[in-house]
């Protein structure tokens, strides 16, 4: 039996209509995929020519910006006694990342386990959220806080922390990664399929036996992703070491005193009064390149690390 006409009229007037969102919507995912890579490499050449200011520059050689061991752009009285030594930036952000990553990866994990294979519905209820709150405060309330209460406290526990220094400023990233990597963690995780958590407790193991021996290295390509993200947002972080970390850079270890970080120094050269065009100003669009590369070669570490322990389930 045939339908009426009308019906047959509206039938493919409601196809051709659906038709014509579905080819709306690939285009509009293919304008935002296109205005992605568009913005990329603005942001590339932006990068490389204002750089090459900063390199093309007779004072600048690259042997000594990767092995001088001074960085006085903002300290030395002329351009002649300019020192352009990385190092000593280089320094401070490993030595604030390294102390973030202390914080964050292991209470990330720990809770990420603990959300993923012992906390009751009660319990995530209230955590996940907490999470989520740690996640939404803003990084300069961070690194007040940073300020206000985790330097008195490392001071009172001993006097050789300065003011400002890289072990608050680095426990105040910590605590900004932490919602990230427990998040991450916790939803590779729990893609684990159930059938290997009901596989270890028919062999005999205990709940913590199966999370730790069968769960843990089930999901560990995205878990490593968590903590490879994790380190390039703690490289890259601005405000919170900005505000703590001090604006003196040292080249050293030592997580008591200050550390100007890549990202604290063009906080600090955007701020100063030097002239746009010196090689003292191009001096910060080094460091942003620099900055870049390293968080460029942790994203491609990261991918080949997901490939080589990417595990696949029916």
């Amino acid at each position: 039996m045939s339908l009426p006409k009308a019906l047959q009229r509206r039938a493919m007037r409601s196809t051709d209509i659906g038709v014509l969102i579905e080819k709306a919507v690939v285009i509009s995912l293919a304008v935002a995929g296109a205005i992605s890579i568009m913005i990329t490499i603005g942001i590339l050449y932006m990068l490389i020519s204002q750089s090459y200011g900063f390199f093309s520059n007779e004072h600048v050689t690259l042997k000594g910006f990767f092995t001088d061991s001074k960085w006085t752009p903002l300290q030395a009285s002329s351009l002649e006694k300019t020192q352009f030594g990385i190092m000593p930036l280089l320094s401070g952000t490993l030595r604030v990342t390294v102390i973030a990553m202390l914080v964050s990866l292991p209470l990330g994990l720990v809770t990420a386990i603990y959300l993923s294979e012992f906390a009751s519905h009660r319990v995530r209820s209230w955590l996940k959220p907490t999470l989520e709150i740690i996640a939404g405060i803003p990084t300069v309330v961070l690194g007040y806080f940073a300020i206000l209460l985790i330097s008195p406290g490392l001071q009172f526990l001993s006097d050789g922390f300065a003011t400002f220094n890289a072990a608050s400023a680095g426990i105040a990233v910590g605590i900004l990664c932490l919602p990230m990597v427990c998040s991450l963690s916790e939803d590779a995780m729990r893609a684990v399929p159930r059938s290997l958590r009901e596989g270890a407790y028919g062999l005999g193991c205990t709940p913590f036996e199966t999370s730790i021996k069968v769960v843990v290295p089930a999901a560990l390509s995205g878990i490593i992703s968590a903590f490879l993200l994790a380190f390039s947002r703690a490289v890259g972080e601005t405000m919170v070491v900005a505000l703590a970390a001090g604006t003196a850079p040292t080249l050293n270890a030592n997580p008591a005193d200050q550390a100007q970080t890549m990202t604290g120094f063009i906080v600090e050269m955007i701020k100063s009064e030097n002239e746009y065009g010196t090689p003292r100003y191009f001096s910060l669009y080094g460091v942003a390149v620099t900055l870049f590369v390293i968080t460029f070669v942790m994203t491609l570490i990261g991918q080949l690390i997901r490939r080589r322990f990417k595990e696949s389930y029916q």
